[in-house]
């Protein structure tokens, strides 16, 4: 059970690590990407590096007000 419980720890730590809104955010692009492919068939590549983008700054400007 304890070997389960560790490779938990780190696969939330590998995902969520120090900002969990920046992974809700890439979650939340992924999910609207694959509901614009699957459901609205548009090209929608681009989504995610968008929202990587405007994730990554708002997290940095976050960082930079401490």
């Amino acid at each position: 059970m304890r070997t389960i419980k560790a490779f938990g720890r780190f696969w939330y730590d590998f995902v969520v690590g120090d900002d969990w809104r920046v992974a809700a955010g890439v979650a939340v692009a992924l999910g609207a990407t694959a509901l614009l492919v699957h459901g609205g068939g548009v090209n929608a590549w681009w989504v995610v590096p968008a929202a990587v983008v405007l994730l990554l700054g708002l997290s940095l400007r976050r960082a930079a007000k401490r």
